[in-house]
């Protein structure tokens, strides 16, 4: 019997629809694409909003399912797929993962969201604008690496030796960093992760350059969106 369709509305450089890609290809999950423009106000429109009230990606449809918000995405993955895990067994080592996680998604990523960017660019221009980004992600960083000081800080990823549900979520933080010139070099345990990440297929098939609309028109892989 062929699999059911597995269909990803996403944009290629969302943090969270990369946190999902990632996740995906960590489970060996096969999926399609159905890339939302967001610069455009495609998730704005009455097509989307019936897929996802709040209007945001990603939504993934699965199992006869249609999910939203990107943990929540990642947990039923791994309720449903446990492996190879994204979470510990240790019920303590999972609350602190998950604490991880929470730290990006609930914390540095709201603020820096493309809503909230505009916001604050029409109310103090540009430049405003992106001391806000960069302060916002350098700060959350630091913590996120002093999160990192714990007994599972073992390995080379956010928890011993296997990327897991921190990972996920921290790689395109660090993406979004790159992108906005913060620097985050001088943070050596949130280096040795992302060295290690690097390593791993499924962070690279999952990465947005290779989803990016403008690379594909050059003939390089990705999808319009």
């Amino acid at each position: 019997m062929a699999a059911a369709r597995v269909l990803l509305h996403d944009y290629w450089r969302s943090s969270a629809s990369f946190r999902v890609r990632i996740a995906l290809a960590l489970k060996g999950i096969a999926y399609e694409r159905a890339p939302v423009d967001l610069v455009a106000g495609v998730q704005h429109g009455a097509a989307h909003r019936a897929l996802n009230p709040q209007g945001l990606v990603p939504v993934l449809e699965i199992d006869g399912l249609r999910l939203t918000q990107s943990l929540a995405i990642l947990e039923y993955l791994e309720e449903t797929r446990p492996e190879p895990p994204l979470l510990p067994r240790d019920a303590g080592a999972r609350a602190h993962v998950r604490a991880l996680a929470l730290a990006i998604a609930c914390e540095i990523h709201p603020v820096s969201n493309l809503a909230v960017l505009a916001r604050v660019e029409r109310l103090a221009g540009s430049e405003a604008r992106a001391a806000w980004n960069r302060d916002n992600i350098a700060e959350g960083l630091a913590a996120f690496e002093q999160m990192l000081d714990h007994p599972g800080f073992a390995g080379r990823f956010c928890h011993g030796e296997q990327p897991g549900l921190a990972d996920c979520v921290l790689i395109p933080q660090l993406y979004n960093a790159a992108r906005w010139g913060v620097a985050f070099g001088h943070l050596p345990r949130i280096s040795v992760v992302a060295r290690a990440c690097e390593t791993v297929p499924a962070v690279a098939e999952a990465h947005p350059d290779k989803f990016d609309p403008s690379r594909e028109t050059k003939g390089i892989q990705g999808e319009k969106p």
